[in-house]
């Protein structure tokens, strides 16, 4: 159970439970770290714009590589419900999800091509402390995907480390995306 419980939808005004109903349409189920945000309605609102426009403004790099450096991430900061969702939507844009099992091992894993490879050691490089891009990785990822296409890969690892370590410090723990077997929130109220 999160340190801070979800928003139950009985507590929740009209503008959260219309977006609880849209999230269990599109996920199958409310995700709880968006529940739990709910909880402070400016800043649930300012995080729906933001990951709506976030999802928006990408469209320069492969989705593919998007979400496995973004995995990655999450992998590597530890947040469970991170890598649960991280697999369904991988899922859900129809790519090879056993390959993640092999996360560890990409740099030798059959699992990954070359492109991927370098898109995961660059996740790692901006993850790392201190941080760790160098000016070569950077140069040949605008050769391959141009200044958009590596502005949108780093502002999307750069994002994916804030939602994993907000997930991981509240201890909002997979909900079963991955599997496609997404369960319910446990709508407890007794803490705060």
């Amino acid at each position: 159970m999160p340190r801070i419980t979800a928003l139950t939808p009985r507590d929740a005004g009209w503008f959260t439970r219309i977006a609880y109903r849209l999230a269990r349409r599109q996920f199958g189920e409310v995700p709880e770290p968006f529940a739990v945000t709910a909880r402070h309605p400016r800043l649930f609102r300012t995080a729906l714009w933001h990951e709506l426009g976030l999802q928006r403004a990408t469209r320069v790099m492969p989705p593919g590589l998007i979400e496995l450096a973004v995995y990655r991430t999450a992998w590597t900061v530890g947040c469970s419900w991170c890598v649960d969702f991280g697999a369904m939507l991988q899922r859900l844009d129809g790519l090879d999800v056993e390959r993640l099992r092999h996360i560890a091992d990409f740099e030798t894993s059959d699992a990954y091509s070359d492109a991927e490879r370098e898109v995961i050691r660059y996740a790692d490089a901006i993850g790392s402390t201190p941080m760790s891009v160098t000016d070569e990785q950077v140069a040949a990822l605008v050769d391959r995907y141009g200044k958009p296409g590596v502005l949108e890969l780093t502002y999307q690892v750069a994002h994916e480390n804030q939602r994993a370590r907000f997930n991981h410090a509240l201890d909002i723990t997979d909900q079963g995306f991955g599997s496609g077997d997404a369960c319910r929130i446990p709508w407890e109220t007794s803490r705060s």
